[in-house]
């Protein structure tokens, strides 16, 4: 089983969870249960899907789960854009965190210039691949 704590990309997304917790304390109440809620899970999710998929005895498993991760992360990306568009995220808090979550993803991407595009087309194939998340540590030899 892979230690979380030694991966980079649950470091900073551990740094990332709590910064969004931080950073929507103030957000409106009558949103307390829907953008909140939905930015705050979002977060949560990035590094928990990297603990689950660090649990995985499979290769496939793990990458599956931080492709998950991934996911999450270009969810909040939208959902801290939205927010900010709303006026219900000051451009103050919404430029640190959304760069945190822009970093997230990127350490999941292998195509760092567009992190949350999550599929590719290979040269010469027929359909859409699912991409395989980079900086990922092979499981022991």
């Amino acid at each position: 089983m892979r230690d979380p704590k030694k991966l980079s990309a649950f470091q900073l997304a551990d740094q990332l969870a709590l910064a969004v917790y931080k950073h929507t304390a103030n957000m409106p109440q009558d949103e307390r249960f829907g953008l909140t809620m939905q930015i705050r899970r979002a977060a949560v999710s990035i590094p928990s899907n990297i603990v689950e998929g660090c649990s995985r005895n499979s290769e496939a498993d793990y990458l599956r789960f931080l492709d998950i991760a991934l996911g999450s992360a270009c969810e909040l990306e939208y959902q801290l854009s939205l927010a900010r568009r709303l006026g219900l995220l000051p451009e103050e808090q919404h430029g640190p965190v959304t760069d945190l979550a822009a970093q997230t993803a990127k350490r999941h991407s292998p195509d760092s210039s567009e992190p949350c595009g999550l599929l590719d087309l290979e040269p010469g194939a027929r359909s859409l691949e699912p991409r395989q998340p980079s900086l990922v540590p092979a499981l022991p030899g």
